[in-house]
């Protein structure tokens, strides 16, 4: 890519999720022009039941979805989550029952939001019963926006047997490469802004940690 160009990786990553569902997603790339992106998303609506976008549903002067979306006449359930990362997340549905989950285009808030919605309603339309996982905290944290923190850490079994979960540091919802030093996101509530070593909280694998 150019200077002022990022990489396609979000569609990749996504299809590679998946395929560990037995999931052979179809992907298209969409030029930011509303026009194109609602006659493409048209034809998407039509032929599938589930799409999952990302990119361009923040307030960005090409953040065009939500517009297309509405052009169509899908129906907006929301728009904004008080989270991070993955503020800007919309999902809504078409008349014919297309659901449409639209991520933020930064790469750790797409995974995260797959993880953390995506999944779970897969697995609760297949009839798959997943119990929630903690773990125990293993560092002081302090986070002060009023927001839902997802936080990405390294579970461990210690030598008790508990699930330890270190904040694995990284540069934001654009450092996609930190991905690879965790395995799970540290949900942390948005009622609180400090939280101390040996809290539990949940945990969101995206790793096989047992």
């Amino acid at each position: 890519p150019n200077n002022y160009q990022i990489r396609r990786s979000n569609s990749h990553t996504i299809k590679a999720v998946l395929k560990k569902y037995l999931i052979d997603a179809a992907l298209l790339h969409l030029p930011d022009r509303k026009e194109y992106i609602a006659e493409q998303l048209a034809h998407s609506l039509a032929a599938y039941d589930v799409l999952i976008l990302s990119g361009g549903v923040s307030m960005g002067k090409f953040d065009l979805l939500p517009q297309a979306l509405a052009q169509l006449n899908v129906k907006q359930l929301f728009h904004k989550v008080k989270q991070r990362p993955g503020k800007p997340f919309w999902f809504g549905s078409a008349a014919n029952g297309t659901l449409v989950f639209a991520f933020p285009g930064n790469p750790v808030s797409a995974f995260l939001c797959l993880h953390r919605y995506f999944i779970p309603w897969l697995l609760a339309s297949l009839t798959v019963t997943k119990k929630p996982v903690y773990a125990l905290h293993d560092a002081d944290t302090t986070f002060t926006p009023p927001l839902q923190y997802f936080m990405q850490v390294s579970i461990e079994i210690a030598t008790t047997g508990q699930l330890m979960a270190q904040p694995a540091e990284g540069n934001g919802s654009g450092d996609m490469a930190n991905l690879l030093v965790a395995n799970a996101f540290m949900e942390l509530p948005a009622e609180s802004s400090n939280f101390t070593k040996g809290e539990v909280f949940r945990v969101w694998p995206y790793k096989q940690i047992i």
